[in-house]
């Protein structure tokens, strides 16, 4: 039976500014790198950069890291003042800051976590949400 999450591999089309932006700007940390890829762990994720045709979602797909609240400001005005492109504004509960990647693949960095989305849903529910 499955058990959890493995691990992510995202096509990249420069490994070498991937993996800068990635550990820069993300702040993984860089473990093994070859001709055509590289591993990154970001605390327990395991995150693979796979040199190969890029082709990132148009949907509301994306890569979501958790971040603390304390965090949060420092880490916007980083993306902010290196260019980063925000592709969506967050209307969410907790401070979210929805950014691309080097290939544009979407990303988000956010402040809270399962239990605090349930509960701002119990004052602010989806438009039909059914609780299961």
């Amino acid at each position: 039976m499955l058990q959890g999450l493995n691990h992510i591999t995202i096509a990249v089309s420069d490994l070498d500014r991937s993996l800068k932006f990635y550990t820069e700007f993300v702040g993984m940390k860089a473990v093994v790198r070859w001709d055509a890829g590289a591993y990154l762990t970001l605390g327990d994720i395991w995150f693979c950069l796979s040199s190969d045709q890029v082709a990132p979602a148009q949907d509301y797909s994306h890569i979501a890291f958790d971040i603390t609240v304390q965090d949060f400001a420092v880490f916007t005005k980083k993306l902010k003042d290196a260019g980063i492109v925000e592709w969506k504004q967050n209307s969410s509960e907790g401070n979210s800051v929805y950014f691309l990647d080097p290939d544009g693949h979407k990303l988000e960095a956010h402040c809270g976590n399962l239990q605090s989305r349930l509960s701002a849903l119990k004052t602010k529910p989806y438009a039909g949400l059914v609780w299961l």
